[in-house]
């Protein structure tokens, strides 16, 4: 450094605001050896992915058209996906291109997913984020966080902490809900732990704050906490609705609340102490102890002072938000989930309406009335990242076309013929392993809407009792970890910008596998000890 060439400082607060699904290299901060890694990986990407589409439509399968054509696109996609040479919502809009212009079906079917309710949760919850991070309410919430007793002094104990709420609100709230609103302060706290280690010197004065492991452990903490906490109870996530009603309908045993609760806990224990141990092992924090944290956690707390006007707007349009998001799951617990009064208002309060109308809040609630100023200007909805919206959308868009044309049940079905499954245990395995990889490219609950239904039958033709392998197939509907595509929670940390493609991958194919074992082993044991499904 120089007088004539100062270092430049890194604005950690710009740097997070301005994050996102895809940067080029020109944009982050790499090491030669990391540079010289992106660089081959986004090269060859290029090349493979219409090689690995081509020969699998060339391939001589006894499968219908239809079917081989979507499973050599979707192929194709998932490489460029993984490889990034394009920004990954670009490969998903090719992707969809492609399977219209081959013939797979019409347009207008192809693009309808793209109106789910869950597309437009994500452009309101975005809008809201943008809103807790303009006006410092998402700091203040992280600071709230910092200053708990233990939680706040190490990095290892933020993440745990943070990942326990999350995991406990998921299993009231919709676990995309829970992310989006807890999103904003996990920013927060990454970009208080960023200006401590800038203060600190252990970075360097020009450091990518979107590039530290902490920011990755502790987003990858947020969307894999709420998978695992939206098991808990049945109303936590829709393939738990799914999976137990297709259930009831095939074997006539219900699952009551209590005892889907009972039989979810020590197995969501176990998987969140798993998932802490390989979240901080995989993604290790540049530093263990957050030294000073209380003080300047006091300092930065007094300097905020009161809260402005335009964060009480934030905070009223957000706990509406979150209130209308909450209700359909207190009527739930209340009155049951299949009572006429939880129905009545689920259907009303769809959460992608919810969000859409806690967004248009922060534009009708004014800041400065003779002016006519409001919470949020246009140009700041704006800025939220569409690339994520764009990725899930083609998602969506993916998961219905594998259940339309039949390809997922093709799949299933000449997987579980091939391998001869005659055995509990057996189809069991089969069943865990057919959902996650089902969920690894299209949302959960398509996954146990696909997969459940050909378990079943699966079973029953072995002379099985298909209550264990169903329920386990349907508690691995929510284990898509690898792909921001898999779960909408994914898309959304995805989103930050914290957490590169190859880190979600490497960390999620860890939990995944965790994740199976675990289900395989305990389900059973839990459903023997219950007496279910005898």
């Amino acid at each position: 450094m120089t007088a004539d060439n100062p270092v430049k400082r890194t604005d950690v607060d710009k740097s997070l605001l301005g994050g996102g699904t895809y940067r080029s290299l020109g944009e982050q901060q790499l090491s030669p050896a990391e540079e010289r890694f992106e660089k081959g990986r986004r090269t060859v990407g290029l090349f493979l992915a219409p090689v690995v589409a081509i020969v699998f439509l060339l391939l001589p399968l006894d499968i219908p058209p239809q079917q081989q054509t979507l499973a050599g696109v979707l192929l194709g996609v998932i490489v460029l996906w993984v490889t990034e040479p394009v920004p990954i919502p670009i490969g998903g809009l090719l992707g969809v291109a492609v399977i219209v212009f081959l013939g797979v079906a019409p347009a207008d079917d192809v693009l309808g997913p793209f109106g789910s309710s869950t597309v437009f949760t994500f452009i309101g919850a975005f809008i809201l984020a943008q809103a807790m991070l303009k006006h410092g309410l998402a700091r203040r919430f992280a600071f709230r966080i910092l200053a708990l007793p233990r939680a706040g002094q190490s990095t290892t104990g933020v993440i745990i902490a943070f990942g326990a709420i999350t995991a406990l609100l998921s299993a009231f709230v919709s676990n995309t809900a829970t992310v989006a609103m807890l999103l904003p302060t996990a920013l927060g706290i990454l970009g208080v732990i960023a200006k401590l280690l800038q203060k600190q010197g252990k970075v360097e004065e020009d450091f990518d704050p979107l590039r530290l492991r902490v920011g990755a452990a502790l987003m990858l903490m947020l969307a894999y906490s709420a998978s695992v906490g939206g098991l808990l109870t049945p109303v936590g996530s829709p393939p738990n609705l799914i999976g137990r009603g297709l259930i009831e309908e095939a074997t006539g045993e219900r699952i009551s609340f209590g005892q889907w609760m009972v039989l979810a806990a020590p197995i969501c224990l176990l998987m969140f102490c798993v998932l802490a141990f390989l979240l901080i092992k995989l993604n290790k924090p540049e530093l263990k102890k957050i030294e000073g944290v209380s003080e300047y956690v006091a300092e930065q707390r007094a300097e905020m002072g009161g809260l402005s006007r335009a964060e009480k707007n934030t905070l009223l349009a957000f706990g509406v938000t979150v209130s209308l998001w909450i209700l359909p799951g207190i009527l739930a617990l209340v009155f049951g989930n299949e009572s006429d009064i939880y129905t009545a208002v689920s259907d009303r309060l769809d959460e992608g309406t919810v969000a859409v109308f806690g967004a248009s809040l922060l534009f009708l609630l004014p800041t400065d009335w003779p002016q006519r100023e409001f919470t949020l200007r246009w140009k700041d909805a704006a800025a939220i990242d569409w690339g994520t919206v764009v990725l899930f959308g083609t998602g969506i868009i993916f998961g219905s076309l594998l259940a339309d044309t039949g390809l997922a049940e093709t799949i299933g079905t000449s997987v579980a013929e091939a391998l001869g499954l005659t055995s509990v245990v057996a189809i069991t395995i089969f069943a865990v392993l057919l959902a996650i990889v089902v969920s690894e490219t299209t949302s959960n609950t398509a996954s146990a809407a696909v997969v459940v239904p050909i378990i079943i039958p699966i079973a029953v033709a072995a002379g099985v009792n298909p209550f264990v392998p169903a329920l386990a197939a349907t508690f691995a509907a929510s284990f898509g970890f690898m792909l921001p595509v898999s779960t909408p929670q994914n898309a959304i940390v995805y989103g930050s910008g914290a957490v590169p493609i190859t880190t979600m991958i490497r960390s999620g194919i860890s939990f995944d596998i965790a994740g199976a074992i675990l289900i395989v082993i305990c389900l059973p044991l839990l459903i023997a000890l219950l007496g279910l499904g005898a």
